[in-house]
């Protein structure tokens, strides 16, 4: 997949804002269907011992497949999303998530995201969403307060590293 990485103003978002210590820090790509983020989830998420948190599995799953909405350049809310999973994703674990936009209407996105092993490609879960678009106004109200941009194309890594979600690393 080619794409982009972008930048916003800081905030608090627990999946993806630089602000949330306690937060995932996704570094986000995306493009004009797809978005897609690779990282090793810390310890700090898991549920049973060493097995992350299926709730944590589904934060991530929502935000790139919301982020997969946003590179149509809008942005929406999550109004219904389903998760199935596969396998256990264990602390540590190089993943990498990708949401893609299947099918859009008007308002309505409809979405499909996955999470599979990045050396093995083993999927782990996977997820549908469907996300409603936000009204002009405030979609205006977001791009202003997030100031949403490109970022630099040498910011993005070009071996497939992962990330390390919870443990304030950002690119």
């Amino acid at each position: 997949m080619g794409g982009r990485r972008f930048t916003f103003e800081p905030h608090r978002c627990f999946a993806c804002g630089e602000l949330n210590e306690h937060g995932l820090h996704l570094i986000l790509h995306t493009d004009a269907t797809a978005c897609w983020t690779e990282l090793a989830i810390d310890e700090a998420f898991q549920g049973w011992e060493g097995v992350i948190h299926g709730g944590i599995l589904c934060t991530i799953l929502d935000e790139v497949m919301a982020w997969a909405v946003i590179g149509r350049d809008t942005w929406g809310v999550t109004a219904r999303m389903a998760v199935d999973f596969k396998r256990p994703v264990r602390a540590g674990q190089a993943i990498r998530a990708e949401g893609t936009v299947i099918d859009e209407g008007r308002r309505l996105f409809r979405t499909e995201g996955r999470i599979v092993d990045l050396v093995t490609g083993e999927l782990l879960a996977s997820g549908t969403g469907t996300y409603v678009a936000a009204p002009p106004e405030r979609l205006a109200e977001l791009k202003a307060r997030y100031r949403l941009r490109p970022a630099d194309d040498r910011s993005i890594p070009t071996d497939a590293e992962p990330g390390t979600a919870g443990r304030g690393d950002r690119r």
